[in-house]
């Protein structure tokens, strides 16, 4: 057997399809199929269930897989300890982050890796939870940028920060006159949530718990709507459809009304000097004396086999060293 009908086994069992496993190795379809036989009859063991436009792994052809990545991972690692020889930081990293998280973080954390390593470009991909840690099982990404809570998958893990939720509001909307808002004032609203799949839907509704029936079943057209992405629902509440809670690292800069300011902010978003001008953002505070905002915690997670150290710890001091307003940094 040869390591490229191992990777030809695990772009199927990850595809669960043929010609979608192909083009993924970039060769063609019969190509791989003729590999992946072959290696079948060398085994003596039928590693997929073929049937009509769907492709499932066997039992025994799930073990097989797994040690196939394995030992895929165990080959990388032979070129990256040669090449840590020369340079420890030397060559790419492929880096994940979710949604919510990467239109706001990387235009400055791009900067700091440019600036401070340049010879570990980032090889970014943008994707929801659940698909970047089955990218991180597989070793499609090295690493990725997360918010907790999700599944414990034994990898390895670093907190990075502690991001507050804000809230966003028409400019007109009575709320916008005070200085901060509560989840109780919150729940008489028409809630604007993202679609199912992102992380931050679940935050919302974890705050604000009373939307997730309205955001399950028809009732909620009155009470919710849903948009793809943080600023598609930053347009639908300037257009005076509802509210919304989104990230700290969301708000452009100088928007958030905050004590005094409050009054002089929201005269410059009326005046139009930010790039919002029908959006006010205002602190969440809970009822409770004492009690903590509604946060969400952001952390870098790794496969516990991948040994490039030295990348982990320079992504994590280029992430410390970007603008974080607003967020508590972690250690």
């Amino acid at each position: 057997m040869t390591l490229t009908e191992l990777k030809y086994i695990v772009a199927v069992a990850r595809e669960k399809h043929f010609g979608k496993a192909a083009e993924a190795c970039f060769v063609s379809q019969p190509t791989l199929s003729v590999a992946v036989k072959k290696l079948e009859e060398e085994l003596d063991v039928k590693l997929f269930e073929r049937s009509a436009g769907e492709v499932t792994v066997t039992p025994l052809g799930e073990a097989i897989v797994r040690q196939a990545q394995s030992v895929l991972e165990q080959a990388a690692e032979i070129k990256e300890i040669a090449q840590r020889g020369k340079d420890p930081l030397g060559g790419p990293l492929k880096l994940g982050v979710i949604y919510t998280i990467g239109p706001y973080l990387l235009p400055d954390l791009v900067r700091q890796i440019i600036e401070h390593t340049p010879q570990m470009p980032l090889m970014l991909q943008e994707n929801f939870t659940v698909r970047l840690l089955e990218m991180l099982r597989t070793g499609e990404i090295d690493c990725a940028i997360l918010a907790e809570p999700f599944p414990d998958t034994g990898l390895a893990m670093a907190p990075l920060y502690d991001e507050p939720f804000v809230a966003a509001l028409p400019s007109s909307h009575p709320l916008a006159r005070q200085t901060a808002v509560t989840s109780e004032q919150l729940k008489n609203e028409t809630m604007l949530l993202l679609g199912t799949g992102h992380c931050f839907r679940d935050h919302v509704l974890q705050v604000c718990p009373e939307f997730a029936r309205y955001a399950s079943n028809a009732e909620g057209i009155r009470k919710s709507f849903e948009g793809s992405s943080l600023e598609t629902i930053k347009h639908m509440v300037a257009a005076g459809m509802g509210v919304t809670l989104v990230p700290r690292l969301s708000v452009p800069a100088g928007a958030l009304a905050e004590g005094e300011a409050a009054a002089g902010a929201r005269q410059a978003l009326a005046g139009g000097h930010t790039d919002e001008p029908f959006v006010c953002y205002l602190p969440v505070h809970d009822t409770h004396p004492g009690a903590a905002p509604p946060t969400r915690r952001v952390v870098l997670a790794w496969r516990r086999s991948f040994t490039r150290y030295e990348a982990i710890a320079a992504l994590r001091n280029a992430i410390y060293a970007c603008a974080l307003p607003g967020v508590r940094r972690l250690s």
